[in-house]
């Protein structure tokens, strides 16, 4: 339905980010370049989601891009009391992001950047999410089960513990998911 002049070119390997985009209706193909996702910690949380989508954007050369390519990059941190919680490095790790989220309100960021030959702009959306709490059995079933290892905070929205755990979001579901599709939108129109 959106009729755009250019290519679509992804850059991530998310699975969810890719079904988002093509339940969205729009032709596109996977382009990854690798890049080093460290940062600076005296950034705060939206500014680090600016800075990694900004670099995964920035990876391709314009030789790359082409004239007629868009690439959509974007990074999604989840922020428990203004510090940026990482993805889990094994199941106990999984069992400690989980068990900190457990109860308590977070904030999800999706940090977007949509690039051209001749221009790039990039934009954040926050999401708040409030858990349930959650009980050990639930958090080691999730985890033994869904194993979340490639997911930021531990979870995914769509799985099982978001069904089950989740009390409340404000604001968009989708970019809980990694890409909040109907800012996304709005903004392919104007670009």
């Amino acid at each position: 339905m959106l009729k755009t002049k250019f290519h679509i070119i992804l850059a991530s390997n998310s699975p969810r980010r890719q079904q988002l985009i093509e339940s969205m209706g729009l032709d596109f193909e996977i382009r990854i370049k690798p890049v080093d996702e460290n940062f600076d910690t005296s950034l705060t949380p939206e500014e680090v989601a600016l800075y990694l989508c900004s670099k995964k954007a920035c990876a391709f050369n314009l030789e790359d891009i082409g004239k007629d390519n868009l690439i959509i990059a974007a990074d999604t941190i989840v922020c428990l009391d203004n510090r940026i919680l990482s993805k889990p490095k094994s199941r106990e790790h999984t069992i400690e992001i989980l068990g900190e989220l457990s109860g308590k309100s977070h904030l999800v960021i999706t940090g977007v950047a949509l690039r051209t030959k001749e221009k790039m702009i990039t934009f954040t959306e926050t999401t708040e999410v409030v858990f349930e709490k959650l009980t050990l059995k639930e958090i080691e079933y999730y985890t033994d089960r869904f194993k979340p290892f490639d997911k930021a905070g531990a979870y995914g929205i769509q799985e099982w513990i978001g069904m089950i755990g989740i009390k409340s979001i404000k604001g968009s579901y989708f970019n809980v998911m990694g890409l909040p599709t109907a800012r996304l939108w709005r903004e392919l129109k104007s670009f």
